[in-house]
């Protein structure tokens, strides 16, 4: 069972204060107008790409392993749009967090909630896809605000203050939250007609994945639990894109259409179909996925690092 966090004194005590005045710069920082906070943002995550060189190369190896037929102008042109978003990440944070409703609403617009009503009406249970877009965050939130609050799967962060922060503010798009380890929890909720949201792409190690293609790589580490989720719980998936329009003019939410009856023949197959879809996502706004997570890093056994 996961017991989420609560406030207690001992968040008060010194050696938290910088965190907390963090937090509260954050919070100051996002009642700006939204667009002198894109501008903000953007700016930020091109100065970032000249600090963090190390995460640089991981999003230009990414591409190259992804898209060997990519020039280097456009490679080099998606890892500057990548950095500005996140930049942006930074601010939807603390927009995700601390905007109100009406703020949300104003500068956000969905597509597919119907698909949303209609399997909430037939009672299923919803195994959401929500991949590692940088709007991570501000996803969560339009989609609680646009479609139903869900259930979030998370890491509860090493810092208790950031840990009670963010699922503070998580928590108002969401009836619950549960953490990632917690399969029976996930299982449960899934049976119960909840929306769970899940994120099956990144590398979590050699426990409990699979080795399948993902774009350009033939040999991907890739999570089995969409194959256990599914099988256990018979719940339908749905992706969704959290979207940054162009131009700071705010966000999309794009949810596609769902899949009640995905390949289930073996945890291969299923996280195969399942990258598949993943793809698909990333394509429909490449600039905002997270390509400076070491995506590729776990290998088969007696092979080289790809980074």
């Amino acid at each position: 069972m996961t017991h989420l966090p609560k406030f207690s004194a001992a968040l008060l005590h010194p050696r938290y204060w910088l965190t907390w005045l963090g937090v509260g710069l954050l919070w100051l920082l996002v009642q700006l107008p939204y667009p002198i906070l894109y501008r903000l943002g953007t700016s930020l995550g091109r100065l970032s790409l000249r600090l963090m060189k190390r995460r640089s190369h991981i999003a230009y190896r990414n591409l190259e392993l992804c898209f060997p037929n990519m020039d280097e102008k456009t490679r080099h042109d998606w890892v500057v749009k990548n950095f500005e978003s996140v930049g942006m990440g930074l601010m939807e944070t603390g927009m995700a967090w601390f905007w109100s409703d009406k703020r949300m609403a104003r500068w956000s617009d969905s597509i597919g909630v119907e698909h949303i009503r209609a399997l909430e009406a037939e009672k299923k249970g919803i195994l959401l896809i929500g991949i590692h877009f940088l709007t991570l965050e501000i996803g969560a939130r339009m989609f609680g605000l646009h479609a139903s609050p869900g259930i979030g799967v998370y890491r509860p962060n090493d810092n208790p203050v950031i840990d009670l922060v963010q699922t503070w503010g998580r928590m108002r798009s969401n009836k619950d939250m549960l953490d990632r380890k917690d399969l029976k929890g996930m299982i449960r909720a899934l049976k119960n007609g909840e929306v769970i949201w899940y994120a099956p792409d990144h590398d979590y190690g050699p426990q409990g994945s699979v080795f399948v293609p993902l774009f350009g790589v033939d040999k991907a580490a890739t999570t089995s639990g969409t194959y256990t989720l599914a099988r256990m719980s018979k719940a339908c998936i749905v992706p969704f894109v959290p979207r940054r329009k162009p131009g700071g003019k705010g966000y999309e939410l794009v949810i596609l259409e769902p899949e009640c009856a995905p390949p289930l023949d073996d945890a291969e197959t299923t996280a195969a179909w399942m990258n598949k879809v993943i793809e698909q996502c990333i394509l429909m706004a490449p600039e905002q996925y997270m390509w400076l997570h070491r995506r590729f890093k776990t290998r088969p056994e007696g092979t080289p690092s790809r980074y």
